[in-house]
Formats: C-alpha cells, structure tokens, sequence
C-alpha cells in the first residue's frame, strides 16, 4: 500500500472525493463526482506531484441504480496505478465530460463506452457507434438490455440465421430407416 500516495491524493482532493481512498496490492481507488471530472483529471494529468500521464484503460460501469465511468490511469514517474470512479451519472442522459483534452486515445474508449453503454461525453468530436450499426438503438452492456426486444427493432426483424429452427431441406413424409443395415 502506498501511503505517501494516499495523503497526496487526500490532501489535494479533500473536498471532491466521495468516500475513502481505498488501495490495495498496487492499485489506488477513488471516487468523485461528475461535475468535478475536469479539474481532478487535469490535476492527476498536469501536476509533478501525481504525473498520470498514462490513460491505460476508460470504461462504463452500470450498477443498476446509476451509470459510472472508470479511469485506470498510470504514473511515469512514480509507477503507481490509479483507478478513478466518477459516479452519479443519470441512467436516464448520461453524460460527462470528455477526457480527449488530456488523453487523445480516449476517444477511441469514449466511442466504445458509448456504444455499449450510452454514455454521452462532451466534448468528443467522434462520438458515434464503435461496434453496433448505426441505426442500433439499445446499448447492449446496460442492465435494462434485453436482447428479444431490441432485436425485434433490428433491421433482421428480431431472428438471426443461427436461432432460426430449421426442418431438414428434404424432409418428407418419408418414415425413418430402421437399424437395420440396409
């Protein structure tokens, strides 16, 4: 556990954490809120003292209750791992601010968190379906997903080849052989 760590990151985002630092092995857990996003991320990016310069990972959470969005962000000069949990995102709109000031390859994990999660990130200027076509109107990684409806929406009009019952192509009335080795 890195305690040093710990109180800096205490110390500097006292009033913005929700809850304890947690750590364990080599990770460091905190959780803000999304109004707060901008300045903790640039602060953890642009300041010697935490030097994050390293985005290794953006994802979507859903709870259930409320949608997140988690960064898993890496030190150069300290080698500490840093997962950051904005949470209280509405499951109704949710939206946040986007990371790409800071990070360009998060528009890439942006797009993916959107598409399957229907998280909305201001500020990205290619926010558009990664993986499910255009027209796609469900986010297939939410609890409220369920996929009988939302195929039934999709232009294969709710049955795809593989779940199709087939009869054999030459079935007839024909009975079946007997093992009879003929």
């Amino acid at each position: 556990m890195d305690r040093a760590l710990r109180s800096r990151l205490q110390a500097r985002f006292g009033l913005e954490l929700h809850g304890e630092i947690r750590q364990r092995n080599d990770e460091t857990e905190l959780r803000i809120g999304a109004g707060d996003v901008v300045d903790v991320l640039r602060a953890l990016h642009d300041e010697p003292a935490f030097d994050f310069a390293i985005l290794a990972d953006l994802a979507g959470v859903d709870t259930g209750r409320e949608m997140q969005v988690v960064y898993h962000l890496w030190s150069q000069s300290t080698n500490d791992w840093l997962r950051v949990i904005v949470e209280g995102l509405s499951r109704d709109d949710p939206r946040i601010a986007s990371a790409t000031f800071l990070w360009k390859g998060a528009e890439w994990m942006e797009r993916e968190t959107y598409d399957m999660f229907g998280i909305v990130f201001e500020g990205n200027r290619d926010l558009r379906r990664i993986y499910m076509p255009p027209d796609y109107t469900s986010f297939p990684l939410r609890k409220d997903f369920y996929l009988a409806d939302d195929s039934a929406r999709s232009p294969g009009a709710g049955v795809r080849h593989m779940e199709r019952t087939h009869s054999p192509a030459e079935a007839g009335e024909a009975p079946l052989r007997s093992g009879t080795g003929t």
